[in-house]
């Protein structure tokens, strides 16, 4: 695994969890003004907001009413600058109007193209499109937090900026854009979570480095040559070649990769062939490969194409290969993972290893340190992320909204007991 540095070679300003220096508030006294503030509401807004963004899901960079509604609500609570850095996203700032640092929040917003089969009552009404991923509960809660922290902005220094982003699921992604646009200039930390169907409900994980992978992907199409069904030794047959190169390509993980490596390569996608009596001129297919180390990832992608080469040539085939980088991977700030983890609880938190899906919170960690976290939202039965039958427990909508607003107190504590902030 590379060091949690490795994204912008720069270390975390912001202080330590188990620093006791008198601009941070302990977490004692963080608990106890957050329970002062009616949470109860807000949550039960956040979760009617969730609700109405997962009935009117829209896809990757095509966000334009769930961005109006956004802004719409967020203007509602007051006391934020609001603006659009791009069409579907929006990005609110909160200024305490005393010297401190800067932190981002995040949350994404997109919908991913899958008929809804979940059955509840706030089901999709776009047909082909649903919130299969959890965006729709990371919007209502960064939504609720931004109310809460409004509330609450004597007890900040320095500014907080709100990143409701679009297009995570699509690379090159939303996050990439907001950069380019100047959303991350001059914050100092990052944080970002993701609802996990797969995690028991109320629990927290923050890992320290690796947390979420590389997320590269390829298409192949392997052309031989057509012909009639009875008379295969006429033709040269793609969709056996096909079958031959898919069943190679495991051989990537399961003999050409080192078993404390983390690597998956996962061929999702075949197609061609026109009627049951003709074979076809040409086979496609497609995957993902995915990796934490560089030289992993390289070597990964490079054995793909000498695969693919060597197989094709055996049988007399050529083939054509796209390969495309998708998503860094993310490696959390070990100080800042501490922080959340703190901020969270030790009765919610867990332990879990690294996940090799992929995440474009990553083009964040170039521009500054940060942390992505993960929330339960399991329940008995629970289907995986990107399923038809995908929900979650609307309980893991609180425990996601406590340990952002803990970690941004925690972080941006106004020192008024002491009198003056953490160097």
């Amino acid at each position: 695994m590379e060091p949690d540095t490795a994204q912008t070679g720069r270390v975390c300003p912001l202080p330590s969890c188990n620093t006791t220096s008198t601009g941070l508030l302990s977490a004692r006294a963080v608990r106890a003004r957050l329970t002062s503030v009616n949470i109860d509401e807000v949550v039960a807004d956040a979760v009617a907001w969730r609700r109405h963004l997962h009935a009117n899901p829209e896809l990757s960079f095509r966000e334009h009413e769930t961005a109006r509604f956004i802004r719409e609500t967020l203007a509602s609570f007051g006391g934020l600058d609001i603006e659009c850095p791009v069409a579907t996203s929006v990005v609110a700032t909160l200024r305490s109007g005393r010297s401190g640092p800067t932190l981002a929040l995040r949350a994404d917003i997109d919908a991913l193209p899958i008929q809804e089969e979940s059955g509840v009552d706030f089901s999709s009404r776009t047909a082909g499109v649903m919130h299969a991923c959890g965006h729709d509960g990371h919007a209502a809660m960064l939504l609720a937090v931004a109310r809460l922290l409004v509330a609450n902005r004597e007890e900040l220094m320095g500014e907080i900026r709100f990143l409701f982003q679009h297009a995570e699921e699509v690379p090159p992604g939303g996050a990439a854009e907001l950069v380019a646009a100047g959303a991350l200039d001059g914050v100092d930390a990052v944080i970002g979570c993701h609802l996990e169907s797969t995690l028991e409900v109320g629990k927290v994980a923050a890992l320290d480095g690796a947390c979420a992978a590389a997320a590269d992907t390829f298409s192949v199409r392997i052309r031989g040559q057509g012909g009639h069904a009875a008379f295969p030794h006429m033709t040269v047959d793609p969709i056996a070649v096909s079958a031959q190169a898919i069943t190679n390509l495991q051989h990537i993980v399961a003999r050409n990769t080192s078993p404390l490596d983390s690597i998956v390569v996962s061929v999702t996608r075949i197609a061609g062939g026109t009627a049951d009596n003709i074979i076809p001129e040409t086979i496609e297919f497609g995957g993902t490969a995915r990796s934490y180390r560089q030289e992993a990832r390289e070597r990964t992608r490079d054995t793909i194409s000498r695969v693919l080469s060597g197989v094709t040539a055996a049988h007399g085939a050529t083939y054509e290969l796209e390969y495309v980088n998708g998503y860094a991977p993310v490696f959390n700030d070990s100080r800042l993972a501490a922080i959340v983890r703190e901020a969270a609880g030790a009765e919610r938190v867990v332990e879990i290893e690294p996940v090799m899906a992929g995440d474009d919170f990553s083009a964040y960690l170039r521009a500054a340190p940060g942390c992505f976290f993960f929330v339960g939202a399991g329940h008995d039965g629970a289907f995986p992320h990107h399923h038809p039958r995908f929900t979650i427990d609307e309980r893991a909508l609180r425990v996601g909204i406590e340990t952002f607003i803990r970690t941004a107190k925690r972080l941006l504590a106004d020192g008024t007991e002491s009198g003056k902030v953490r160097e």
